[in-house]
């Protein structure tokens, strides 16, 4: 009797010794480390603040499931570009530099995607961009460059082909910035409109930038309010566009204001207030809050028990799903090797079930099947899909 119990407890010994050693080998197992570069800094820090709790909370998502290739976890290295060029070069230049970096999801603001990518291409280094819809990114030919949101071109027709006909709009007033995001917007708009306009059923009645970071712009609302619009559509960013929305009902400009996809969030109303804020819309790629797909659920369920709140920028949730497609191509592939990930990713990445939706790529590296809505913003302060 007591050499069985002796012989037990030997095995229980070596159970709970080869189980320890499992655990030790597990932890020493290196971790795949993915760059996120965001503006954690300056006056688009809510941006990126979302996209990194967006990120960390895909990130804890798969490391819970058992992270990737037999159980290495994911780890995020984060570098602050504050949306300012030079801090973006410093970024990628830093990224560029580790060699544990992976890939890099990478950033919020076209301007800065356009210089950043070209830094990426040149190391060979995957890049996801979350934030950046300017068609002619992803027209260079670059290799190495993705992204998981939508493009202008498909933004400016649902303007045209929706949005102007829900308001029975004839007469449409364009104001952008200048910027590369903000008037390939603009550009791409007003090419969607060329047809109605030559035809005459509608009018182009203004089209002009503003300069970014003033605090007066009655000068060219006071020019806009002149042409008698039938709705205004503002191309750029929210900083700007809750002073423009106040300034321009206090010059009686009463009309329509439709925001592109950077012009409305949280910041928006809180420059705007909430009286001016209300009732204007956007056209925007869907909001989290919105979708019910499992992968959907799951993260909003996670990133409410971290954050207490789902985030208010569809943008960042993208940077979340940029992780997500990375995480699947090097697990599938079992490698971490750039054109590896590169060949999954456009030949056989299909239909992936990601954060918002199936997720593919095409040869460009541009998403394959984003939607587009046009929301409004309600009394309270929180937004509705405007049913057309």
């Amino acid at each position: 009797m007591n050499k069985i119990k002796l012989s037990l407890g030997v095995l229980i010994l070596a159970l709970v010794f080869s189980l320890s050693c499992l655990g030790v080998l597990s932890q020493d197992k290196p971790t795949v480390v993915i760059g996120l570069q965001a503006p954690i800094t300056g006056d688009y820090a809510i941006e990126g603040e979302m996209a990194k709790q967006c990120v960390e909370t895909a990130a804890r998502m798969i490391n819970e499931e058992g992270g990737v290739i037999d159980g290495r976890m994911i780890e995020i290295e984060v570098a602050d570009d504050a949306f300012q060029p030079r801090a973006g070069a410093l970024a990628a230049t830093k990224f560029i530099s580790m060699d544990e970096i992976v890939a890099v999801i990478s950033t919020y603001g076209s301007p800065l995607v356009q210089a950043t990518s070209d830094i990426y291409e040149k190391a060979e280094m995957i890049n996801i961009a979350y934030g950046a819809t300017n068609t002619d990114l992803s027209e260079r030919g670059l290799k190495y460059f993705f992204r998981t949101c939508g493009r202008t071109d498909t933004q400016g027709m649902f303007f045209a082909d929706e949005v102007v006909p829900y308001f029975d709009a004839k007469r449409i007033a364009i104001m952008h910035d200048n910027n590369t995001f903000s008037l390939g917007l603009a550009e791409e708009t007003k090419k969607a409109l060329q047809a109605k306009i030559d035809s005459g059923e509608v009018e182009l009645v203004y089209f002009d930038g503003i300069t970014p970071g003033e605090s007066d712009y009655t000068v060219p609302l006071t020019k806009l309010r002149e042409t008698n619009p039938d709705i205004f559509y503002y191309t750029a960013m929210f900083p700007e566009a809750g002073l423009i929305i106040r300034q321009a009902r206090e010059i009686g400009i009463d009309v329509p204001f439709v925001g592109g996809d950077a012009a409305i969030n949280e910041d928006f109303i809180r420059i705007a207030g909430l009286e001016y804020a209300a009732g204007c819309y956007q056209t925007q790629e869907a909001l989290i809050e919105y979708f019910t797909n499992p992968e959907a659920v799951e993260f909003k369920e996670n990133y409410k028990d971290a954050y207490g709140e789902l985030p208010s920028s569809p943008w960042s949730v993208y940077a979340g799903d940029a992780l997500m497609v990375l995480a699947e191509a090097i697990d599938k592939t079992g490698s971490t090797d750039s054109d590896v990930l590169v060949d999954y990713l456009k030949n056989e990445m299909k239909e992936f079930p990601s954060i918002t939706g199936p997720i593919g790529f095409d040869e460009k590296g541009d998403r394959v099947g984003t939607g587009i809505n046009l929301y409004v913003v309600n009394d309270d302060g929180s937004y509705s899909i405007v049913e057309r």
